[in-house]
Formats: C-alpha cells, structure tokens, sequence
C-alpha cells in the first residue's frame, strides 16, 4: 500500500496560475497615477535630450556654430548617432525610455562615448526608488517580501535579487562612516555593550557578538560611535574597538556605563584608566537573583531598589551597608555578589541628581539591541557578519531609529573632574 505526499494542486498553485492571480488591491485603479505615470517617459526623454543639446551647442538636426559667428561658448565637438531604450525604475514606477547616443570629439583627435550627468551607465532604477527600497527592507520586510509590499508601485519590477544589490550599495556609506573623524565630536560619556545575532559563516548558523559604543555630547544628544562584528566580548576585542575610536580622534570621556563584562572593563583600564565607570545596576540585578532562590527574589527586589533609588548619596550608602549586612546573614551569595561590584554600582551617585536616572543604566544601549532584534526577527540569520553590523547602524542613519536626549543633559557640561576636587562637598561625603 502507498500514500501520496504529494499536496493537492489546490493547495500548491502553478506557476501560470501564481501570475494570473488577483490579489487585494490589484485592481484599484487611480487616474490620477495613471496619467502622471504616462508623462513620466516625455519628461525624462525631454530632459536627456537637453542635456545633448547644450553638449554639443545646437539642437538636433541643426548645425554646430563656428566661433567666428561670435558664439561666444560653440560647446563641444561631436554628432548624435542613434538612440537606445532602457528601462527605468523609480517612485513613478516602471517606465521604458528612448535615450540618445552621441559621440563626442576629444583632445587628442579621437571620439569617445557621451555619457548622460542625469542617467548614469547602466542605471536601472533612480536613487529615490533604491532609497524606498532599502528603507522598506530595514522597516522590517525581508528581501522575499520587499516585492509584494512594493508591487504597487514598481509593478513586480522588484524582486529579492533587487533588494541585495540596493543593499550592497549602502555599504560605500557604511566603510565612510567606519572610517569618519570623531575629533570634533563633543563626547563627554560613553555606554558600550554588546549584544549577541546569528549570521550564517562557512554556511552555518554562528552567534556572534556585535559591540556597540553610543557617545553622549555636550549637548546630551545620544549618538553611534561604532559597531563591530566581533568574535566575542573579549579583552582583545573591546581593546580594538576602543583602539579604533582613539586612533580617529575621540576624546578622553568623562564617565563610561558598562554592563560589567570583565573583558570590557580590562580593555577600558588599558585606555581611560582613571575614568569613573558605572556597572548597570538592571545587570547588577539579575545577577543577584541567579545566587538566590526563587523564594528570595522578591524581598531581594525590595531592598535593592529602596537602595538603588534612595533619593540621596548618603541615603544609599547608608542602604547598601544595610543590604550588605542582612543578606551576608540570609544568602551570603547575594552579598558578596554585591560586594563583587564595588564602588563601580554606585558611580553615578558622583553625578548631580538629575542626571542619575540615565546614568544608572545601560537601558540606552539595551534598547537599541531589542528593536535591532525585533528588525531582524524575520530572517532569522542573518547573511554575513559585516550585513549584520550594517545593518545596525543603518537604522539608526535612515532615521528608523531615532535616539533622544538623556535625562538631566542640561548638567552636563559640569565636570566630575571639578566634583571630586571638592567643588561639591555632598559628593565629598558621599565618597
């Protein structure tokens, strides 16, 4: 006895039947596109065509001016010789163009081909139409469904091949901003992290770890300094990225927020030794609910919280002595883990208040990582490890993500240097 596996054909249309289909939308029919589009051609020939005529000097079928006439510019040399269509692909959709040929005469007697500013060689879709490309892949849509979502508008012209070649185009502005000077950039504090994504690499799905640096200016205006692929949160790995931010100029930062990797605050000692470093305390968190039982979580919550957010320094002081000691005694794993931390949890208590709500955490950084997998959540895996690094800075230099200012930015500019020469005797005390 044998069983088919093979579905229906209800269920798995042909090919004819697949191109013949009447989707939601197919049929609305707007004359106000439709009569826009139909004067698109003669607009685009019209202009090329004026391009040829002020090259060479004259119209068509006219005779090109000789200086003697008193023409002041008889412009160059040459002849037409023919025309060629193209199709081109832009916001007013898909369109078939009639373009002229002309050779034009050089300086050393010979001819060469005219070549149109407005229509680059082998341009087949205009800049607008790749930028709505890109910015709809980076909305959320994979290269598969980039086509439905656009066919409206370009007519099926647009398939995944299509999405990858637009793409690869970005990457000439990516290698720019890689390589930018970061002298002029007002930073006065960082927040690194990193964060783990699965590419493929030797045609295997491989987690790798991109580390992100974001740089706060004067100003508090949040902004991506850099994002590498790297192999993991090593000492080394930090250390190149921090190497590469130095080596194009960046200044020494006044205060740095981590998330407490050992081989990040190893790279950072090797570089800015000196600089007061903030442990997230959301991080600190988590890690003291992994030493204790469950059963301890809550009451754990509480007294962290009523320390972490104490409403001045000498309050929370006083509060993490008090945790210290009453959970030396309940779990002592909750304690030393604490301890384990040090001064560094409590760094931003050498800020002025205003700005402690932002300096508390890595949440800044934390939220970039969450809508960077929400974006990437319908691939799965993503191509290459230099797609996914692009790609994280593409959202935020396409203006899909927009980072705000951090709260108390308006403070700023005062120096902790200046606090902990004793310009601020309730950061004095608190130390």
């Amino acid at each position: 006895m044998t069983s088919s596996t093979t579905k229906p054909d209800a269920v798995q249309p042909d090919a004819e039947t697949a191109e013949t289909a009447v989707y939601l939308f197919d049929d609305w029919f707007d004359p106000i596109e439709a009569g826009l589009r139909d004067r698109v051609r003669d607009f685009i020939e019209t202009m090329i065509r004026s391009e040829l005529d002020a090259a060479l000097a004259r119209p068509r079928y006219a005779r090109r001016p000789d200086a003697s006439e008193g023409v002041a510019d008889p412009g160059v040399a040459g002849h037409r010789h023919g025309s060629r269509t193209r199709t081109l692909t832009g916001t007013f959709g898909s369109t078939e163009i009639t373009v002229p040929r002309a050779r034009l005469k050089t300086g050393d007697g010979t001819t060469s081909e005219w070549k149109s500013k407005a229509l680059r060689a082998y341009q087949r879709r205009t800049k607008a139409a790749d930028a709505l490309i890109a910015s709809t892949y980076l909305a959320g849509t994979n290269t598969r469904r980039v086509r439905r979502a656009l066919a409206a508008l370009f007519g099926g012209a647009v398939g995944k091949d299509t999405v990858s070649r637009v793409w690869r185009k970005v990457k000439t502005d990516w290698e720019a901003w890689n390589a930018r000077s970061l002298s002029d950039e007002p930073i006065v504090r960082l927040i690194l992290d990193g964060t783990v994504v699965r590419v493929r690499l030797d045609r295997k799905a491989t987690s790798i770890s991109l580390l992100v640096v974001i740089g706060v200016r004067e100003d508090g205006q949040k902004v991506l300094l850099a994002v590498r692929d790297m192999g993991g949160e090593t000492t080394e790995a930090w250390r190149t990225v921090l190497d590469d931010l130095i080596a194009r100029g960046l200044r020494r930062p006044e205060f740095l927020i981590v998330d407490g990797a050992p081989g990040l605050e190893k790279a950072i000692a090797a570089v800015w030794n000196g600089v007061p470093l903030q442990r997230c305390t959301v991080h600190k968190h988590r890690n003291l609910l992994g030493h204790a039982p469950e059963r301890l979580h809550e009451e754990i919550t509480a007294d962290y919280t009523d320390m972490i957010y104490a409403a001045t320094a000498e309050e929370i002081e006083q509060r993490r002595k008090a945790f210290v000691r009453k959970w030396r005694l309940r779990h002592r794993a909750v304690a030393d883990s604490l301890e384990e931390a040090g001064d560094a949890l409590f760094a931003f208590t050498r800020l002025p208040p205003s700005q402690w709500r932002s300096a508390r955490t890595s949440n800044a950084i934390e939220r970039l990582h969450e809508e960077f997998k929400r974006r990437i959540k319908t691939q799965t895996v993503l191509p290459s490890a230099d797609t996914a690094a692009m790609l994280f800075w593409a959202l935020l230099a396409s203006g899909q993500i927009i980072m705000r200012k951090v709260d108390g930015w308006q403070t700023l500019t005062t120096r902790i240097s200046d606090r902990v020469l004793g310009l601020d005797p309730r950061i004095d005390r608190a130390a």
